[in-house]
């Protein structure tokens, strides 16, 4: 009797599941990557890097903030032939992360609202952004104010300058 059995047949190594979960996935995300230069590009989204006012009216949601603007006593030039103080100086912490973080938040709760159309018109601010604005209100401005905003903004019911100060920085209503 032989002991010679035929040789037993081994299978190759399934290499599919990998290889195709990879190919799956780097289509997905070269997909997704594609979709996001695009509409960063489209959104011009470098925009949000500079410090250009111009810039900020992009939307056409910001063009009537920008002409306040442009009427008001913060477009008004410095002694550095400059305006006294652009959008990024009212509207953007000082520090540089505070600032890029702000930047980035701002960029992506914009480029949401204003590609499925989910913004209250007119445009409003935010609370974490009105304190940024009150911030920079007193940062520029404390020397003269201390007295009154001492303790106002850490109340229940906080007093914020632009309360009274609506039109400072973009002018007049209409």
């Amino acid at each position: 009797m032989s002991t010679d059995a035929a040789p037993r047949r081994v299978r190759p190594p399934r290499r599919w599941p990998l290889g195709k979960a990879a190919l799956i996935l780097g289509l997905l995300c070269g997909a997704a990557l594609g979709v996001g230069l695009f509409a960063f590009d489209y959104g011009e989204g470098l925009s949000y890097f500079s410090t250009d006012p111009k810039n900020c009216a992009n939307c056409h949601i910001m063009q009537e903030h920008y002409n306040s603007w442009q009427k008001a006593g913060h477009h008004q030039l410095g002694a550095n032939g400059q305006p006294v103080a652009t959008c990024v100086d009212c509207h953007l912490p000082h520090d540089f992360v505070g600032k890029y973080l702000a930047k980035a938040d701002n960029g992506y709760r914009h480029s949401w609202a204003f590609t499925f159309q989910d913004f209250h018109e007119p445009i409003q601010i935010i609370e974490r952004n009105s304190r940024i604005l009150q911030d920079n209100c007193l940062r520029c401005h404390g020397q003269f104010v201390h007295m009154l905003t001492s303790g106002s903004t850490v109340d229940d019911n906080p007093v914020f300058c632009v309360h009274c100060h609506a039109g400072v920085g973009h002018g007049p209503e209409k």
